[in-house]
């Protein structure tokens, strides 16, 4: 006799998330806590004023973690409206460097401008200028197994 189906069962759907406030952007920056990405897939715009970022970001929001190993999954996270890009602890020249990213964090400025900044373990960051906060952060994979098969963990 065959097993019905249950809700748990389900694959969860791909994240596709915007934010146009600091408010938002805590709920991206909480999704893409510790996901890790190569230099090489840091895209810079200037012509279309958008920055982007391909990471492998570890799926907090899986509540299936019980029915199998941690996951992670490439997602896309795009900035809009952004007027220029500085970056400290970086060195882009080094094809190979894996960064890992710890948060995202939006500093208001005059009007609806401020500044984006990204901030990468081993005191790297990245800062973007914008005219108006508009970030989005979209699943482009099916997930995976976490190569390490553990989630992050960090020691204070």
């Amino acid at each position: 006799m065959s097993e019905d189906a249950r809700f748990e069962d389900g694959r969860e759907a791909p994240l596709n998330l915007g934010a146009l406030d600091a408010e938002d952007l805590k709920v991206i920056s909480t999704l893409v806590q510790d996901a890790v990405f190569p230099v090489t897939e840091i895209a810079w715009r200037a012509s279309k004023r958008q920055f982007a970022l391909l990471v492998n970001r570890f799926r907090w929001e899986d509540e299936g973690k019980q029915r199998h190993a941690p996951e992670r999954v490439q997602s896309v996270l795009v900035f809009e409206n952004v007027l220029s890009v500085a970056s400290q602890g970086l060195d882009r020249s080094d094809k190979d460097v894996i960064l890992s990213l710890l948060s995202v964090t939006f500093e208001p400025g005059e009007d609806a401008a401020g500044e984006v900044l990204l901030t990468l373990a081993g005191d790297g960051a990245i800062r973007l200028s914008v005219e108006a906060l508009e970030a989005g952060l979209r699943d482009v994979t099916r997930p995976y197994k976490a190569p390490s098969g553990m989630a992050p963990g960090h020691t204070l």
